[in-house]
């Protein structure tokens, strides 16, 4: 893509595929705002056995991510499951290695947003992306989410939130029409922002 282009970085963690198909909707999102491009990217699962490491490259879905990724985007969506009402550990594990990132200011005065899926209906979502927040905040990131001007956010009845697009897999359901849309309108969100925010500078 040319140099030009608002590049926003999705970056997330899926283990059973609905996080990564989330991330795939947000990244069209991003990419229905004329001028953006959309990078997706995943992060490496965790291991209990210390001596196990992960092939540079996955025998599936997007690459890794890298901190030069990181440098290098004009925004940012973080997504991950929900565990126990928390982002996943691989997500955390990625972002603990962000400090020098931190100490450069690397990634300040950024749009950011979050997502997630959880597969029970008190199970955390809010948590979760609120989870996903603080070390953006950390990091000096903006954060977007979803207001109720969205008319998805007012109809849902399954995932969806203020804070970023969330889905609701009880009965290992696929994404509903609602949760599609959320997601495609938080990437457009995150894009139309970093675009308004490179023109200000």
């Amino acid at each position: 893509m040319a140099k030009h282009m608002t590049k926003i970085l999705v970056v997330y963690f899926s283990r059973h595929g609905t996080t990564a198909d989330m991330a795939n909707l947000i990244a069209r999102g991003v990419e229905s705002v004329t001028g953006v491009e959309a990078v997706l990217r995943t992060v490496p699962d965790v291991s209990t056995v210390c001596e196990k490491t992960a092939e540079r490259i996955p025998e599936q879905g997007a690459i890794y991510v890298t901190l030069d990724d990181l440098k290098t985007c004009d925004g940012l969506v973080l997504g991950s499951p929900t565990h126990f009402g928390n982002m996943a550990a691989p997500m955390k594990y990625f972002i603990d290695q962000t400090t020098a990132l931190w100490l450069s200011g690397a990634l300040s005065g950024k749009p950011a947003g979050v997502f997630t899926s959880s597969g029970s209906m008190h199970g955390g979502h809010e948590s979760t992306l609120l989870s996903m927040m603080l070390p953006l905040l950390h990091q000096g990131m903006f954060i977007v989410g979803l207001p109720y001007t969205e008319q998805a956010l007012r109809d849902t009845t399954s995932g969806g939130t203020p804070y970023g697009a969330s889905h609701l897999s009880m009965d290992h359901a696929g994404l509903s029409e609602h949760e599609k849309t959320l997601c495609r309108a938080l990437g457009a969100r995150v894009a139309n922002t970093a675009q308004r925010l490179k023109v200000s500078k």
